[in-house]
């Protein structure tokens, strides 16, 4: 049999398979699957260069489904490849299967997780950043976009930041199947709608049919030759290729056929082709161009006023000193988060990704695919652009960093567009996610450390304007905990709370302890997970609680307190937190204005202290 007989047979077997886990499932997407089928083909059998028995060889190709839903294409293919047996296929979306109805990193050949449209490229482009400027390994990142997907500005955000980094190692395969779920998509075949943009941005384009396997065949070769542009091949096919009941129809999209067993005889029937991928050859270590040893931790005294933002660059610029996985990346606004001095120290290890989120975003998450450590920091506000990114993030399991700067009214005068108000809530709802709050600089700098090795999405917010310092350099935090900064036996009543409203909730202490009001005061600098021990205790002790935050009231401090406390009786809690929308002022005024400085505390507090528990 000739390569491309046994390439269009080989397509055939991943469009029967695809039917057959489908119909096994009662439910997926083979009609999207069956599309590309012979894009995959040609490239397992030819093009990809992956070793199946070792999925972390740093040598090995990355193969990104971008359209997630074409899973059953996915499992057919590791099926053709001998990393999966039929039985396993045939478990695709059960209960308790490997197989899930979108690709995932339980599968230790799955990069990451997809399925919500527009991230596999964007996530593609980190992972070959990673190979382009730091492994320096000559391994390609293939990703299969459906043309829907397109659609996305995130796809475009990767168009060019690939093309601006020149990534000639990175190939996106537009799937052009025309039909979307419920409708023709927005250029149909028009093929010269993607790739001429393409083009625009500085991308080699290249447009074929997608089921000639001869043209596939060349198209692969064209983008591995290409030199510093990263390639797309436009490949023009038919949704439901093969199978009459379904080929090229709408309202087919997401369930699988009626009659499968007409539609697999059409195909020729079952098959059991195997592929034996080409493994990695070369040299499989990667490039380590900045050397570490170590130097001297940043350090603050009592005396100094300091921002959490600028502790948080100097920690990671010593940190990247200490650690040569450390990387970092920023949207154009590094002089601001001042992860500018990392910039300045290992400037091999900072990615610039301008004022593109999401792309920020995905990029940290393929740089972590490779094992980097990843920090990517902006302005907190800023991160909901990405949202989306971080909850896909967690379901690929990935290990990054992310910090965000000028949060809250404290900011001052930029006004509610620059004020994250719901940071800490968003991140407090990603799943495997820490979230931490530092008061002063010596607490950012050690939770910084702590960042780096937290085994899932880490969130640090930080302040803008300077605070004092009121820990010692060799104070420890750790991830869950909190700080007791005053205590006594006869406390009335408990302040909490982070960032800047520790510093009110201290001046509040001392103004209530003037009065004759013994007040404790808690630094939640752990939001997520809360210390429910010591705030358990604190309950306990003084039957009174106050949580003050420079957030909405709802998800952040106050609810990780409530939720501490969900099975605590009579212990009665008051949330100070922003309740209208902030305009401009100085942040002396904002704090004053929403009831979340030390004023506010101290009323807070006396009415609390002269109310006794269960009074009306």
């Amino acid at each position: 049999m000739s390569d491309s007989a046994f390439w269009r047979e080989l397509g055939q077997q991943l469009r029967v398979d695809s039917i057959r886990s489908s119909d096994a499932a009662g439910s997926g997407h083979p009609t999207s699957s069956m599309s590309a089928a012979d894009l995959i083909a040609v490239l397992m059998a030819n093009h990809l260069h992956y070793d199946f028995d070792k999925p972390d060889d740093p040598r090995n190709d990355h193969l990104i489904f971008s359209k997630g839903h074409a899973s059953p294409l996915y499992y057919s293919f590791l099926k053709a490849a001998g990393a999966i047996t039929d039985d396993e296929l045939l478990t695709f979306r059960k209960l308790g299967s490997r197989l899930e109805g979108h690709p995932t990193p339980i599968l230790p050949w799955v990069d990451v997780a997809t399925g919500s449209l527009g991230q596999g490229l964007p996530i593609g482009v980190g992972v070959a950043l990673a190979g382009k400027r730091l492994d320096q390994l000559p391994y390609r990142v293939w990703v299969l976009c459906g043309d829907s997907e397109i659609a996305e500005g995130s796809i475009w955000e990767a168009f060019e930041h690939a093309a601006f980094n020149k990534l000639d190692n990175l190939t996106a395969i537009i799937d052009v199947n025309r039909l979307g779920q419920t409708r023709q998509t927005m250029h149909g075949w028009d093929l010269d709608s993607y790739a001429d943009r393409a083009l625009a941005f500085g991308w080699h384009a290249i447009e074929i049919d997608g089921h000639d396997v001869d043209a596939i065949d060349r198209a692969y070769t064209e983008a591995a030759e290409a030199r510093d542009r990263p390639t797309v091949i436009v490949a023009k096919t038919k949704k439901g290729k093969g199978a009459s009941e379904v080929e090229d129809q709408l309202g087919k999209h997401g369930k699988p056929l009626s009659d499968p067993t007409k539609a697999i005889e059409e195909l020729g029937g079952e098959r059991s082709l195997s592929v034996s991928v080409a493994k990695p050859t070369g040299n499989a270590e990667p490039h380590r161009s900045d050397t570490v040893g170590g130097g001297p931790w940043p350090k603050w005294g009592p005396d100094d006023e300091v921002a959490t933002r600028r502790a948080y660059g100097d920690a990671l610029a010593a940190l990247g000193s200490e650690r040569a996985d450390v990387v970092a990346l920023d949207g154009e606004v590094s002089n601001s988060t001042f992860s500018e001095l990392f910039a300045e120290a290992h400037p091999d290890r900072y990615f610039e990704m301008f004022i593109a989120e999401q792309q920020m975003v995905a990029a940290a998450v393929g740089l972590q695919v490779r094992h980097y450590r990843p920090f990517a920091s902006t302005f907190a506000a800023f991160f909901s652009r990405a949202y989306d990114f971080v909850r896909m993030a967690a379901i690929s399991r990935a290990r990054m960093c992310l910090v965000g700067s000028h949060a809250g009214v404290s900011i001052g005068e930029d006004g509610p567009s620059q004020m994250a108000l719901e940071d800490l809530a968003i991140f407090r709802a990603i799943h495997s996610s820490t979230v931490l709050y530092p008061s002063d600089p010596n607490q950012a700098a050690a939770l910084v450390r702590a960042m780096a090795d937290y085994p899932g999405i880490a969130y640090m917010r930080t302040t803008r304007g300077a605070t004092p310092t009121i820990y010692g350099p060799d104070d420890r935090f750790e991830i869950g905990g909190s700080t007791v900064l005053r205590s006594s036996d006869d406390d009335q009543v408990t302040l909490i709370g982070a960032g800047v409203t520790l510093h009110e909730a201290l001046k509040a202490a001392d103004e209530l302890s003037a009065q004759g009001i013994a007040a404790r005061v808690i630094d939640l600098y752990s939001v997520k997970p809360v210390d429910e021990e010591t705030v358990r205790q604190a309950a306990a002790d003084t039957g009174a609680i106050i949580t003050v935050e420079d957030h909405w009231p709802e998800g952040g401090i106050g609810d990780a307190v409530l939720s501490a406390l969900a099975e605590v009786e009579g212990v009665r809690v008051h949330k100070l937190a922003v309740t209208g929308m902030p305009g401009s002022g100085t942040p002396a005024e904002l704090l004053h204005e929403f009831g979340i400085d030390s004023d506010a505390i101290v009323a807070a507090a006396q009415d609390l202290v002269r109310t006794p528990a269960g009074a009306k």
